[in-house]
């Protein structure tokens, strides 16, 4: 979900036998779909939303996500359609940016995410407690890493790199 402009798709291999690649916005797709044909791996990209994942239940078996969480409409349902669409056991790579780990760096995101912020930047929050919002939504958390990037304490600066485990129902 969030394909963007297919940036992310040079890093899936060969070996991978379908990527389903969801975009929203019409330029960003028909530049997704034109890397896309140059990618070694059968890349499919398509319309749709992350909160109605335009697929059945338990068709993949992973689900990738890469600074796409920060900017969907409503962040729970969309990690609740990627628990739909994974099979049991399926895992979500995830690449998201986060709330601040202090008080008056969460209290600046919470400002900036409520005037500037998403009208600039694709309607990105940086506010969100992403972290929470997937174990919310029945993930088990099997790798994370934090860290800064850019390297700077920032309001857009705070990251989080990990995979999380599909519970079974």
């Amino acid at each position: 979900m969030g394909a963007g402009n297919g940036l992310n798709f040079p890093h899936y291999p060969a070996t991978v036998t379908h990527v389903l690649a969801i975009e929203p916005e019409p330029a960003l797709r028909a530049l997704a779909r034109d890397s896309a044909a140059a990618m070694p791996a059968p890349i499919e990209v398509t319309d749709g939303l992350a909160e109605r994942l335009p697929t059945e239940d338990a068709a993949f078996d992973a689900a990738v996500t890469s600074l796409a969480l920060c900017s969907v409409a409503d962040q729970q349902a969309a990690l609740h359609e990627i628990r739909r669409v994974l099979r049991p056991g399926g895992r979500l790579y995830f690449l998201e940016h986060v709330r601040a780990d202090t008080p008056g760096l969460a209290w600046l995101q919470r400002l900036l995410d409520a005037t500037v912020w998403p009208h600039l930047f694709g309607g990105c929050h940086t506010s969100r407690d992403t972290l929470a919002a997937i174990h919310n939504a029945g993930f088990t958390l099997e790798r994370l890493d934090r860290f800064l990037f850019p390297d700077a304490r920032t309001p857009g600066s705070f990251h989080i790199l990990g995979t999380a485990l599909r519970e079974t129902p």
